[in-house]
């Protein structure tokens, strides 16, 4: 089997944009922590939003065949969506010549990661378990090319 990048060296630089979306269910008293800002680790949103913007600026370094983009944007949001819901959105946006909708996508990923990782302490139950904890609902929602 032979693997390659695709070649994208005669295609013109556009504008493009994408925009993805992920969740994570957590414990009605881990959003209620957040919302506090009492988390022990610091400020969940803040960070998860860093990492999403340094995740999306080294997609190709973690996902082998993509090619390196020169990003013009990338913002994170993150916002409590109900008493159990953390949702992450990402827009990234480059004049290349390929899409950027894989960054959107690592963006998502290592945000919604972060937020696990900085209230994992919370989620476990009596049985060192994590019932409630699932990350998922990972999409693009929207992809852009302006010639």
């Amino acid at each position: 089997m032979i693997m390659s990048m695709v070649d994208v060296s005669k295609k013109p630089e556009v504008f493009r944009e994408a925009t993805a979306r992920g969740v994570i269910k957590l414990k009605t008293k881990t959003i209620q922590l957040i919302k506090e800002e009492k988390i022990e680790k610091g400020d969940v949103f803040s960070l998860a939003k860093i990492s999403g913007i340094l995740a999306a600026k080294k997609t190709s370094e973690l996902v082998p065949l993509c090619h390196s983009l020169p990003l013009s944007n990338v913002d994170v949001k993150i916002a409590v969506v109900d008493e159990s819901s953390v949702a992450v959105e990402a827009t990234v946006k480059a004049f290349a010549k390929t899409g950027v909708e894989m960054e959107a996508l690592v963006a998502i990923s290592a945000a919604l990661l972060t937020v696990w990782d900085m209230t994992k302490q919370y989620e476990k139950n009596h049985k060192g378990q994590y019932p409630t904890t699932l990350i998922g609902d990972i999409r693009v929602l929207r992809k852009v090319k302006k010639e």
